[in-house]
């Protein structure tokens, strides 16, 4: 396969530009979730720069691994829940490409790791991705042509609930590192061995099939999560 067909947005123009609307949404409302982003442990303006990292990261893949050649699905689009999931272009017949996305993997990965350490949450987040990905590796479904998926906004809303549950004064934090993480480990690498056979050029861990849920956790789960995070010590009473 071609290095250029790795590269491809994992949803239709139409639904990608949802995502966008939802990045875009957060941008104008700056300033009402900028408590939500100090909760999470960055600043208003490097969480924005995450979240734009992370859609322009999605059109990249990179590859690690091919699977025995099969007979392959090529440029179609295939509905899952309602989301409609881009199959690339193959002119070269081949196994499956196993591969890991940039913005729904790499990116989510590094940045879990900073606020696992910033926050110390080793045993908490331990037990929050533990259980999210116990609940999507159930949940995830392998879809012909396109590899493994999960209902679009069931990360959101696990991870949020895990994380007030378990950390309530560090919930936003948990819940992006849960969500994450958690995604990744249930719904991508545990299933890696349902691939072979989907007939799916690519097989993109935190790509198409799981990026829009992944994304919609760092937006949804976090601002979730900090409606209930305590207020800061400046704010309480003496």
């Amino acid at each position: 396969m071609h290095m250029s067909q790795m590269h491809y947005l994992p949803l239709t123009p139409g639904y990608f530009i949802i995502l966008v609307g939802f990045f875009l949404i957060v941008v104008v409302l700056l300033a009402t979730l900028r408590y939500a982003y100090l909760s999470l442990g960055v600043s208003s303006s490097t969480a924005l720069l995450l979240l734009f990292a992370s859609l322009v990261g999605s059109y990249f893949n990179i590859p690690v691994y091919q699977l025995p050649p099969e007979r392959i699905i090529s440029d179609e689009v295939r509905d899952y829940f309602g989301m409609y999931y881009v199959i690339p272009r193959v002119t070269d017949w081949g196994g499956t490409e196993i591969a890991v996305n940039v913005g729904g993997a790499v990116i989510p990965t590094l940045m879990s790791v900073y606020l696992l350490f910033k926050h110390r949450l080793w045993f908490r987040g331990i037990i929050a991705v533990a259980i999210v990905a116990v609940v999507l590796h159930w949940l995830a479904d392998p879809v012909r042509g396109v590899g493994i998926a999960i209902p679009v906004f069931w990360p959101a809303v696990i991870t949020a609930i895990v994380a007030l549950l378990l950390a309530r004064e560090n919930a936003a934090p948990l819940a992006y590192i849960a969500g994450s993480m958690g995604t990744l480990i249930g719904a991508d690498l545990t299933n890696l061995y349902r691939v072979r056979g989907l007939g799916a050029p690519v097989a993109s861990i935190g790509g198409a099939g799981t990026f829009d849920g992944i994304f919609l956790t760092g937006i949804l789960a976090v601002l979730l999560a900090s409606l209930y995070h305590p207020r800061h010590h400046a704010m309480q009473s003496p």
